[in-house]
């Protein structure tokens, strides 16, 4: 036993020291410190040991504060002074989303990587505005915080669709509470839109309807797959749901609340009766990925399994010039934008 016990401390140490090892090198600086930067990604920040230079915000009342809060981070109100600080390599931005493409524009023209929180612009106009800035500035890392991308059972899920052969269907299901305070379209509804645009490829609207102003009722067709979707703000906040189930030639997927991934695979036909009809066999569920909510560590947070970890990981990373994704770039989310833009063109 005094082996094992030794062997379980040696593998605690490791893990320790390898946390307490990274450490990146480079400068940052936050635009914005509102909710949910402070809830979402100031803590992931901070976890990561990523050095923030600075905190930019509106209000100067506000700078006080910050410094109380942040020891060692200059508080500030213009966003000059950060973009013409040489030390900083990279600008995290999360405030008002009529603001982003402004500021967004400003961070790719002095050339210094960006993270920008969703929705990066309001138009595929502006979208391709930001693709031409980052062109002529000599294509800086810019990363987009669509963070389902990320998630781990979207991963997982990808990687298990590209092994089916023949079409899929899929039912898809975002449902929250009243959202007066923004566009659920582009706040709300991109994310959903962007992770099947992500999973099944550029799609195309075969049919979109509205339901008392609240609740939008699609049909898209994908290259290899058809998807039914109902996406509503006439439902509840404190019982918001997102659930997806594909149907796939050999099996079922089933997602739910980016919390769980089950498979479970059909019984075979004979002459087309259905074998489960006649024989009764055992099914046996495929769990792909489940949150353990009685295990308090990082993995089992809804930071990471919401995927905001990994895509700040990513970008930072990619900074740092450790690795690089593009899977979460500008030019990756113009046919979610095409998408939105079509279902608006069909409602106008």
């Amino acid at each position: 036993m005094e082996y094992i016990k030794n062997i379980i401390d040696r593998y605690k140490r490791v893990r320790s020291m390898r946390q307490l090892k990274q450490i990146y090198g480079g400068n940052y600086a936050f635009v914005g410190i509102g909710n949910h930067s402070t809830n979402n990604l100031y803590p992931v920040l901070n976890y990561l040991h990523v050095p923030l230079k600075y905190i930019c915000c509106k209000s100067e009342d506000k700078l006080p504060l910050i410094e109380a809060a942040y020891p060692n981070v200059c508080a500030t109100t213009s966003l000059d002074d950060i973009l013409h600080d040489d030390d900083i390599k990279g600008v995290f931005v999360s405030v008002s989303p009529q603001s982003h493409f402004t500021i967004a524009s400003e961070v790719i023209k002095s050339g210094k990587d960006l993270f920008i929180e969703k929705p990066p612009c309001q138009s595929e106009d502006e979208l391709l505005q930001l693709i031409g800035m980052r062109k002529a500035a000599g294509f800086p890392q810019v990363t987009v915080g669509l963070q389902k991308r990320n998630a781990p059972v979207i991963r997982i899920l990808k990687k298990e669709l590209q092994k089916s052969k023949g079409r899929m269907s899929y039912n898809l299901k975002y449902l929250t509470g009243s959202y007066p305070e923004g566009d659920a379209m582009l706040e709300l509804f991109v994310h959903p839109l962007d992770y099947v645009t992500f999973l099944f490829g550029k799609a195309e609207v075969k049919f979109a309807g509205w339901i008392e102003h609240h609740t939008l009722m699609l049909v898209l067709e994908h290259e290899k797959a058809t998807g039914v979707l109902e996406l509503s703000t006439g439902y509840s906040w404190n019982d918001a749901k997102e659930c997806m189930t594909v149907n796939t030639s050999s099996g079922i997927f089933e997602m739910e609340q980016m919390e769980s991934l089950i498979y479970k695979g059909k019984q075979s036909t004979l002459m087309g009766v259905p074998v489960e009809k006649v024989f009764q066999r055992k099914r046996v569920d495929v769990h792909l990925f489940d949150r353990n909510n009685f295990v308090p560590t990082i993995h089992n947070n809804q930071i990471v399994t919401q995927g905001y970890f990994d895509t700040i990981k990513s970008f930072v990373d990619a900074v740092e010039k450790q690795k690089s994704s593009s899977e979460q770039s500008l030019e990756a989310i113009i046919d979610t934008y095409k998408l939105i833009e079509s279902i608006r063109s069909i409602q106008n």
